[in-house]
């Protein structure tokens, strides 16, 4: 079901005042308990070229991560010098900012080598090598953290080996925090949008046990449900809600909940690009549509810039999905799926009725003027 964007924003304004009165009477009643600070994070692609630190908007964000950096085959941070410049940029300039985010370096990413993640978690003396590297590439560029992208463990054996890792990591960060009486470095991963991975042929499950026990938050990946991997129909690929399967960030978050993860470990992903397909019939442009190809972009993805700047050259009718809680737009043949201010404010209400931490986004230098950014900042109205 679609709806025009006047009433859409009248939803939108429904769900915050919904979300502000439900935890006033909360307050009201008594029983609200501390919580830690939101997290409303970002991470900036180390090979953006239209965004530098210093134009980053650090009112709208906590949290800055770094993406990426990459062991070696020693398992230690090797660092190039125009890295290391790079880093020390990054770190120094944003401490600079006021306000100032937090900053963290997140290992991995997309497209890297899952196996020398496997390898690594497998053995204590390349975990013992790993952490310390990493510790000390924290501390020697000014970071506040590290976060883990492992695109993913493969099997219930790496699993085990990951939540060994985690308390092996924890440990470390508290003993080099003590030794040398500064702040605990922050902890947190990447993860897939659900605790379990039952698309898979190889069935395993996240160790929430040991993420409630040594990680700050986990990020989880609500996004790339579909893409260029199925190019035969369009797809909401961040869907809030799916009603015809379980991929969607409603089921993913809440089987981390379910699975025994506490809330304020949970962080929702939400994108800053949108996915492509080229219609088999230009008069049937609804979600789930027949395609017969990826759409333009690299791969199928344009990036919110880029997909204000299609639908304002081509004349792009814009739509948004109650169902699915998206936005898709459409001119010719050609249509993009993605989430704009109404769709992400709408998810925002949705996390914090859910009670998570936060939110984050990938990617920093993919928004328009920061329209979504701003937004959803604004949208989550309490516990700043």
């Amino acid at each position: 079901m679609t709806l025009p964007p006047a009433i859409m924003v009248g939803f939108v304004t429904y769900f915050q005042l919904l979300n502000f009165l439900v935890v006033s009477l909360t307050i009201s009643s008594g029983v609200v308990t501390a919580s830690p600070p939101p997290v409303k994070a970002a991470y900036w692609p180390s090979w953006s070229k239209n965004l530098p630190p210093s134009a980053i908007d650090t009112t709208l964000f906590t949290h800055i991560l770094y993406a990426f950096l990459m062991p070696s085959n020693t398992y230690k941070f090797e660092i190039p010098t125009s890295t290391t410049l790079q880093l020390s940029n990054f770190t120094t300039t944003l401490r600079r900012k006021n306000p100032s985010p937090k900053t963290l370096y997140s290992i991995g990413g997309g497209g890297t080598d899952s196996h020398l993640f496997a390898r690594m978690a497998s053995d204590a003396k390349s975990r013992q090598a790993f952490i310390t590297s990493s510790i000390e590439t924290a501390r020697r560029f000014g970071f506040d953290g590290m976060d883990l992208d492992w695109e993913f463990p493969e099997n219930p054996k790496d699993m085990q080996n990951l939540a060994v890792l985690f308390s092996e990591w924890r440990r470390a960060i508290v003993h080099e925090a003590k030794t040398t009486r500064r702040a605990p470095l922050l902890l947190t991963a990447a993860v897939y949008f659900s605790v379990e991975f039952f698309l898979d042929e190889t069935y395993r499950k996240f160790p929430v046990w040991s993420i409630n026990q040594n990680l700050d938050w986990i990020n989880v990946m609500c996004y790339d449900y579909h893409g260029s991997w199925d190019s035969s129909q369009t797809g909401a690929h961040a869907a809030l809600y799916d009603p015809n399967s379980k991929i969607s960030t409603s089921y993913g978050l809440r089987s981390w909940i379910k699975a025994g993860l506490l809330k304020s470990k949970l962080v929702m992903g939400l994108p800053l690009y949108g996915k492509t397909w080229v219609l088999k019939d230009p008069n049937s442009h609804e979600i789930g549509s027949a395609a017969v190809s990826v759409g333009p972009g690299d791969d199928g993805v344009l990036t919110y810039v880029e997909i204000e700047e299609f639908n304002e050259k081509n004349g792009g009718k814009v739509e948004h999905d109650m169902e699915t809680v998206s936005t898709y737009s459409y001119a010719g043949s050609v249509w993009v799926g993605y989430d704009d201010a109404i769709s992400t404010t709408m998810k925002i209400g949705f996390a914090q009725g859910l009670g998570i931490r936060g939110y984050f986004f990938w990617a920093l230098g993919y928004d328009s003027d920061w329209k979504i950014s701003r937004q959803a900042s604004r949208a989550w109205i309490l516990g700043d």
